[in-house]
């Protein structure tokens, strides 16, 4: 058996933040380079290979501003809505998802649902409105009937913080994943990726993109359905089997460490009583054997064991709610169907197989549990999961297919962040050309070629900075950039964007000064909590001067706040003419008269 898993000793892991899965993927911590896993490189580069062939193919079809930022406005309703659920399905959420369900149990649950709860938040408020506003980005929307300079200029602004912080999360992930899975050096993963994603964009624009995040659902949900299948095959598709037998397993692993945590206490107290020279050591090791039976004690069929805290439960329900429809690379999606119907379409669609996906997520957590955590292959010498609990869905890949589903899926995880960093670069390129080349600098007087030019230099600056930012931050505990992009979204994006579709007293001085609040309020909580005083930045337990790892309940709360109070106090002739430019763009926003069309190919 081509044993990757025995080389993974190091714990690298791929790191949750209070907001993880979150498309995207971190792994911390050091990681040695692993061998060569050949079936995982062939499956990868032949996925590679395929997805160039489809940019060259969409490069050929890419010759307007409208076909390079929503390929034309083409996309069926169908394909957009695997596009999206492509978009979210991250490594993370495959990983990481998988892995708390692994540790907690059933309150691995709550991110799923959290995530997938965000989407009738797009479908009844969001996506149908979005596409009759706008042309390309979410600023369209947002600016439609406000000052363009000021509205686009923050809009630009959320977009490239939240790019920027998941394409580090990203990069990080994908040169650690790589590194560990593939033996490949970590900075070559890192530019792989940068270079592949700047190629998809330039040259296949939009279009590319879609149909590589089209054919990575494909090999996702193929894969994880093939899990999930012979996770049930196991257990004779019982899903009361299934608990039972992971209940049966847990228990038995708790009462193993209780053992384990007296004969500790016990070797520990006779050291103190002889004052034995390592008595201090042993005393720490029985404290940590004692922390290690009392954590695996905990029902996982009981409630409680992720989110105790009712205020940061809250927090964080909103900001998995909101934040969704205020992420910029998925918002962009919806300029890429024909019109609002295909775009509630494409919500229906992406909702049911990103629901689907996140069930698959659930029986392989519980299946590792049955499967893995009971083969001693898969632990190292101290009896924890080898490469951390992160990897327990790769480790299920190999116990129930081998060594090539072994290669497969983890060629599939390195892939799925490869398409999301394509999206994401997309969205802030635009963000760069489109927001603000375009309508602020230039004040609309640009031709569309110098458009898209400016937008593919902006594409390669973009790749440029992930690689660097990915090799700089190789070292660091990113996986709070991911939350905090979240946190980002709900707080500053989303507000703006869901007054100016429903609120007629919106003005752009409301705006501007409510989003900015949102923005700048997320990133000092989130920098003042203990995500990052404490686990990041090394500071004393207990010292962090915001209590809470999710601030969206108080940082979303301003931005409403905010904006409603300076635009209600805003008494200038500009702000009256904004909100008599309200009825024509609701009309509009319900009826789609004046909405863009989709090309002509």
């Amino acid at each position: 058996m081509h044993k990757l898993q025995k080389q993974l000793g190091c714990g690298a892991l791929l790191a949750l933040a209070s907001l993880p899965t979150w498309a995207s993927g971190s792994i911390d911590g050091p990681v040695t380079k692993q061998a060569m896993n050949w079936h995982a490189i062939i499956m990868f580069f032949m996925f590679v290979a395929f997805t160039l062939g489809v940019t060259y193919w969409a490069a050929s079809r890419t010759r307007s501003a409208k076909d390079f930022y929503s390929a034309g406005g083409g996309i069926t309703g169908f394909q957009n809505g695997l596009a999206i659920a492509g978009d979210y399905m991250s490594a993370a959420s495959f990983l990481g998802i998988s892995a708390l369900v692994f540790d907690t149990g059933y309150d691995g649950l709550i991110y799923s649902l959290g995530f997938l709860v965000g989407w009738p938040v797009i479908t009844f408020l969001v996506a149908e409105r979005l596409r009759n506003l706008g042309k390309y980005t979410f600023a369209d929307v947002a600016s439609y009937r406000l000052q363009q300079g000021p509205v686009r200029t923050f809009a630009a602004t959320g977009t490239l913080v939240v790019v920027a912080l998941y394409l580090i999360a990203q990069m990080v992930g994908a040169g650690k994943l790589i590194q560990l899975l593939f033996g490949m050096n970590y900075n070559t993963a890192v530019v792989l990726v940068g270079v592949l994603m700047v190629i998809y964009v330039i040259f296949g624009g939009m279009l590319a993109t879609t149909w590589v995040q089209i054919i990575k659902a494909v090999l996702l949900l193929s894969g994880a359905s093939f899990m999930a299948f012979m996770v049930l095959k196991h257990v004779n598709f019982s899903v009361e089997g299934m608990f039972a037998q992971a209940v049966h397993v847990k228990e038995a692993g708790a009462q193993l460490l209780a053992v384990k945590a007296t004969a500790a206490s016990d070797v520990a107290a006779q050291a103190v009583a002889s004052n034995a020279p390592d008595a201090a050591s042993l005393v720490e090791k029985a404290s940590d054997a004692a922390k290690a039976a009392a954590k695996a004690a905990k029902n996982i069929m009981a409630p409680g064991g992720l989110v105790s805290n009712p205020i940061d439960a809250i927090s964080l329900g909103l900001a998995l709610m909101f934040g969704t429809a205020g992420l910029p690379h998925i918002l962009m999606r919806f300029f890429t169907v024909k019109d609002a119907q295909a775009a509630r379409k494409s919500v229906f669609v992406a909702t049911g197989f990103i629901g689907y996906f996140y069930i698959l997520t659930f029986i392989i957590g519980f299946g590792a549990i049955m499967l893995v955590s009971t083969d001693p292959s898969y632990k190292d010498a101290a009896g924890k999961l080898l490469g951390g609990s992160n990897m327990a869905a790769v480790h299920l890949s190999h116990a129930v297919g081998g060594d090539l589903f072994l290669g497969f899926i983890s060629a599939v995880a390195f892939a799925t962040i490869l398409a999301v960093v394509s999206g994401l670069t997309l969205s802030g390129a635009s963000a760069v050309s489109h927001d603000l080349y375009a309508s602020v600098w230039r004040k609309g007087r640009v031709d569309e070629a110098t458009e898209i030019r400016v937008s593919k230099y902006a594409t390669v600056a973009l790749g440029v900075v992930a690689i660097l930012l990915g090799i700089m931050f190789e070292k660091q505990n990113i996986a709070f950039m991911v939350g905090l992009a979240f946190s980002i979204a709900a707080s500053a994006n989303f507000p703006v964007l869901f007054l100016s579709m429903f609120w007629k007293g919106l003005t752009t001085r409301g705006a501007v000064i409510g989003g900015y609040s949102g923005l700048i309020c997320a990133v000092v909580l989130i920098i003042l909590g203990p995500a990052v005083w404490v686990d990041t930045l090394g500071n004393a337990k207990g010292s962090e001067l915001f209590p809470y790892k999710n601030p969206a309940i108080f940082s979303m709360t301003l931005a409403f706040v905010m904006t409603w109070l300076f635009s209600i106090t805003d008494k200038s002739t500009q702000a009256d003419s904004e909100r008599a430019a309200f009825l024509p763009q609701f009309i509009r926003s319900m009826t789609g008269v004046g909405a863009e069309g989709a090309s002509k190919h």
